[in-house]
């Protein structure tokens, strides 16, 4: 287990999917669940791990797939479903060195647009031999701030031993976020358990038997580069993610797991499960697959190795900037975090100077902070040292909080309006407004975090708040043991709207099933809130 642990739209919004989506998200592997496609090498190229879209803007998006064997990447766009009038983007050569997956980068689109696009597998030796086409949509960022946007995030998927069970229809909570139609899904980290393994079947306290779809992958701790690969087929195995993919782009970051849990640059690994100690060879493992199985424009998998990085600005059109963070590659190593004097911190010097330029150049109404871990609930790395930030000391910052000190006290400084932060990590959902008066670091403005997960895994009681940045709890919703499955406790997702009209930023904080747990309406052009 990780000790960080871990009402919908207008149709008008964006038109409804019918006819060749519906069919395409299903593909081949039918039903809730199937293993894994063969790779059977006659006949044409297959795209049966579906498609995806990511780190779409006003006029630019990203389109992924995979393929069963070599073969060209096609992708052609159109402003129709019917595919009337198109445009032909060739893409990358799929083969072995990336696993067979391929993205495509599509520019020049307009805004503010749905776009239908479709993609096709062609043979590398004779071009005329091609796959059946598989479709998906997605909307480009509007270019007027009336036109609003609405978007979704979570994070912790198929974590502490929670698989893709079919008995309970796989992982429902991505269908019930399709059916709300947002214009994109911010994955807030644990996009897979790499070192979770699953059984084929959990008793449960109650005596019900829970059940997981395998595969040799997911069946012990990932170390090799096949391993990590397998981790993020594995979800794509579930028909709801399929389907959510070919529907909803995707803003992603990583946390700890997609490596191993609580790992910092430089740690060697104690543990008998592993035969690779180098937890940076490890990590580098998993960022190339994190590449090959992910559309995010600022990395590039090439020849063995990762290149560029994971945080970045995804602009989406006038009313939102999404800053994305990496507070996992540049961190120091976990520690009791009592330091008087740590420039190092979390995110690194060079992502923090990186953010604050970002961030004052931001022209964007609302400016989200997407972190992979919550800044005022502390998070432990067993008896004595702290896996994220706050260390439960409430007074002055120490450790890893003087970095963030250093962030709040430049954004109240440089007066920088519509801040605020996302995250997941911890496995309930929450609310915390924190405060100077309320701080004993009191040089900042004030400001909302909001937590929200899993989407499929363990949920977990609430974790303690450290009062160094004066956070209150407005909300929170959490189980009172550890480890809860799905099918004892809701998986939890959140909700942010940006109306149009009035700049108003709402966020809900959702649970399966329909439930909108708490909302909070913000309001624009404030330094804090």
């Amino acid at each position: 287990m990780s000790s960080s642990v871990p009402d919908g739209p207008s149709p008008a919004r964006r038109s409804v999917l019918r006819g060749s989506l519906a069919a395409s998200a299903a593909l081949t592997l039918g039903g809730a669940v199937a293993a894994a496609p063969a790779l059977a090498l006659s006949g044409r190229p297959r795209a049966a791990w579906g498609v995806q879209t990511g780190d779409v803007t006003a006029s630019s998006g990203l389109v992924w797939v995979r393929s069963d064997r070599p073969a060209r990447m096609i992708v052609e766009t159109s402003s129709s479903e019917s595919f009337r009038r198109t445009h032909r983007h060739v893409g990358p050569l799929l083969g072995t060195g990336s696993d067979f997956t391929g993205t495509t980068a599509l520019r020049g689109l307009p805004a503010g647009e749905q776009i239908h696009y479709r993609v096709t597998l062609a043979d590398p030796d004779d071009p005329r031999r091609t796959g059946e086409p598989v479709v998906g949509t997605f909307r480009t960022a509007p270019a007027r701030p009336r036109d609003g946007v609405r978007f979704l995030w979570s994070g912790d998927i198929a974590g502490q031993g929670w698989g893709i069970n079919p008995d309970i229809g796989g992982f429902r909570a991505y269908e019930e976020m399709r059916r709300l139609n947002p214009d994109f899904f911010l994955c807030s980290g644990d996009t897979i358990y790499a070192d979770g393994p699953v059984q084929p079947s959990v008793t449960l306290p109650d005596g019900r038997i829970w059940r997981n779809v395998t595969t040799p992958e997911k069946s012990k701790v990932a170390e090799t580069l096949a391993e990590y690969r397998g981790n993020f087929r594995y979800n794509l195995l579930d028909h709801n993610v399929r389907a959510f993919n070919a529907q909803v782009p995707t803003v992603v970051q990583w946390d700890d797991h997609e490596v191993r849990n609580n790992w910092y640059p430089g740690q060697i690994l104690d543990d008998a499960r592993y035969t690779e100690k180098d937890v940076d060879v490890l990590a580098a493992r998993a960022s190339r697959a994190f590449a090959e199985y992910f559309p995010v424009s600022t990395l590039h998998a090439r020849g063995g190795g990762v290149e560029g990085r994971m945080h970045r600005v995804v602009r989406y059109g006038p009313l939102l900037d999404v800053f994305v963070l990496d507070m996992r590659s540049y961190r120091n190593a976990n520690s009791p975090g009592r330091q008087a004097d740590d420039t190092t911190g979390i995110l690194g010097a060079e992502q923090l100077a990186w953010l604050k330029r970002e961030l004052s150049r931001s022209r964007a109404v609302w400016k989200v902070l997407a972190a992979d871990m919550p800044l005022g609930l502390v998070v432990p790395d067993g008896a004595a040292n702290i896996e994220a930030i706050a260390q439960g000391d409430p007074g002055a910052p120490l450790g890893r909080e003087l970095q963030i000190a250093e962030l709040l006290r430049f954004v109240k400084h440089r007066r920088i309006t519509g801040t605020l932060w996302l995250t997941a990590d911890v496995h309930h959902t929450s609310a915390q407004h924190y405060a100077p008066e309320r701080a004993a670091f009191k040089d900042f403005a004030p400001f909302w975090e909001f937590v929200s997960g899993p989407l499929a895994a363990g949920g977990f009681p609430a974790n303690a708040l450290d009062g160094t940045f004066g956070p209150e709890r407005v909300f929170v919703r959490a189980p009172e043991r550890a480890n809860l499955s799905p099918m004892e406790s809701p998986q939890y997702f959140g909700e942010v709207d940006i109306d149009g009209g009035s700049g108003e930023l709402t966020v809900r904080l959702r649970a399966e099933g329909g439930t909108v747990l708490f909302s909070k309406v913000l309001q624009p052009g404030r330094v804090g809130q």
